[in-house]
């Protein structure tokens, strides 16, 4: 009696799990990151997919894929400038609000995709 009622409740469960993944992933505005790199000058020494001064932002996306903090971490990275973490040229600090920085690192975070 209790075993036909099994399989569709592991499939509502595992449905409720993939919708709760994805409502936690922020909804990325490509255009508006793409544009606020651009009117903070970051295009000018990083591209998408290769190395300039600095570091292709999909290798960014590859390096802080997964861990904990990334976007807080790149944030700050952005705001504060940082030395070392890719090489010897550092990256200046940048004028950017804290919410304008966090709209372009999800956007590198999520890889970098065109609008």
């Amino acid at each position: 009696m209790i075993r036909p009622l099994i399989v569709p409740l592991i499939s509502l469960l595992a449905a409720s799990a993939v919708s709760a993944a994805h409502a936690a992933e922020p909804i990325i505005d490509a255009a508006r990151a793409q544009d606020l790199a651009r009117q903070h000058a970051c295009f000018g020494c990083h591209a998408v997919d290769k190395k300039l001064v600095g570091p292709a932002y999909r290798d960014v996306a590859a390096r802080y894929a997964g861990k904990s903090g990334a976007l807080a971490t790149l944030v700050a990275h952005v705001q504060n400038g940082t030395s070392g973490t890719w090489g010897a040229v550092p990256m200046p600090p940048n004028q950017i609000s804290a919410a304008d920085a966090q709209t372009v690192v999800q956007w590198i975070l999520a890889g970098s995709k065109p609008n």
